[in-house]
């Protein structure tokens, strides 16, 4: 992978980035579920929840691209006693389908096996097929648990977990 693809911790000066990063991924792969006519980005809430997300010490923020971005992919997670979770995964739509995405995954993941953690959890949009894909290949399973997005309209969310042991 060239310099530029290493992945990277993020930090404070990526914010907007991280913000601009997940719009524009939202916007390619989601425009089915919330319609940008209908349902605007929001993006002072998204970004507010990033400042919270770069400040938590138990969440890892790792990203591809410069400091400060334009950035290329995005992975969020956190690992803590026996348990781990993919918060966030984004790739630009630009370099969708070139492994970042499944590298986001695998990244969280390794440093889940190297917690001693038994699984690993995420929430899926149920209407999100291409991540779907991505998970179940990558040998992820639903676990039958289901709530509301936060985000209107409110789509589903559907539960997926990895186990490690």
């Amino acid at each position: 992978m060239p310099q530029a693809e290493r992945w990277r911790r993020a930090g404070d000066g990526d914010l907007d980035a991280l913000t601009r990063l997940e719009r524009e991924a939202n916007l390619a792969t989601l425009g089915h579920v919330f319609p940008p006519d209908r349902f605007p980005f929001p993006d002072d809430d998204v970004a507010a929840r990033w400042a919270l997300v770069l400040a938590d010490p138990t969440a890892v923020v790792e990203v591809v691209g410069p400091d400060g971005g334009p950035l290329r992919a995005l992975t969020a997670y956190d690992v803590g006693e026996g348990r781990a979770s993919l918060r966030h995964l984004a790739v630009h739509p630009d370099a969708a389908g070139r492994g970042l995405g499944a590298d986001g995954v695998e990244r969280a993941v390794a440093a889940a096996r190297a917690a001693g953690a038994a699984e690993v959890t995420l929430w899926c949009l149920a209407q999100n097929g291409r991540a779907q894909r991505l998970y179940a290949r990558l040998g992820w399973a639903r676990t039958g648990e289901a709530r509301d997005s936060p985000w209107p309209p409110h789509p589903v969310e559907e539960a997926w977990a990895l186990w490690l042991r």
